[in-house]
């Protein structure tokens, strides 16, 4: 090969990798792919210690969030067994936390929330279930994490009642990243590695 062409050959390898790092240089490794789908509304509700908690009690924490109730026998209980899986992944991490909210309050009074949580092995170190006025979590469920339809807030809300299976997740600075449906293995293994993504994010 001749001389020049051998020039020309080493010129174009280093214009292209030149250009590759500086691309690599530009991305912004520090931030999650997941879009930002809404922000999570101020709130204040009941713990099962009953510890009042508002969304200052979560600033700087990765969560996922699920609404439920303890009487449930249908999707609830798989719901639960499935996000133990979550929280057994990610229990001795500090930025963390599970936020289960009751759609039953009348029923899931903070006694019976935390005699649940304690049938789950759940440590109120990161795993939180909450309770509060109907309509405060009803409208947190629509309006906040959009796990409901918030048209359905027009309805009397003692005609209400909300039994979804998806799960939300939240990032440090309280905006929903990804809705999950709780029932399925593929989606909980994509929430247990978005999780991780959004702990490793350095919001700004």
């Amino acid at each position: 090969m001749k001389r020049k062409t051998w020039l020309y050959l080493v010129f174009f390898v280093l214009l292209f990798g030149g250009f590759y790092a500086f691309l690599y240089a530009t991305i912004d490794s520090s931030k999650s792919r997941l879009p930002v789908l809404n922000i999570v509304k101020p709130f204040s509700f009941e713990r099962q210690d009953g510890q009042h908690i508002t969304g200052k009690d979560v600033a700087g924490k990765v969560y996922a969030a699920e609404f439920f109730f303890t009487t449930c026998e249908g999707i609830c209980p798989k719901m639960n067994r499935n996000m133990k899986r979550v929280f057994d992944q990610f229990k001795n991490e500090k930025d963390f936390l599970i936020l289960s909210h009751t759609v039953d309050p009348e029923t899931d009074s903070v006694a019976r929330l935390k005699m649940y949580a304690d049938s789950l092995g759940a440590d109120i170190k990161s795993w939180w279930f909450l309770t509060g006025s109907k309509d405060s979590l009803y409208k947190t469920a629509r309006e906040s994490y959009i796990l409901d339809d918030p048209k359905n807030n027009a309805t009397n809300i003692d005609e209400q009642f909300i039994h979804t299976q998806f799960f939300a997740l939240v990032d440090k600075i309280g905006q929903v990243r990804g809705i999950y449906d709780g029932l399925k293995k593929d989606e909980i293994e994509k929430l247990i590695t978005d999780i991780k993504g959004l702990l490793n994010e350095n919001p700004r």
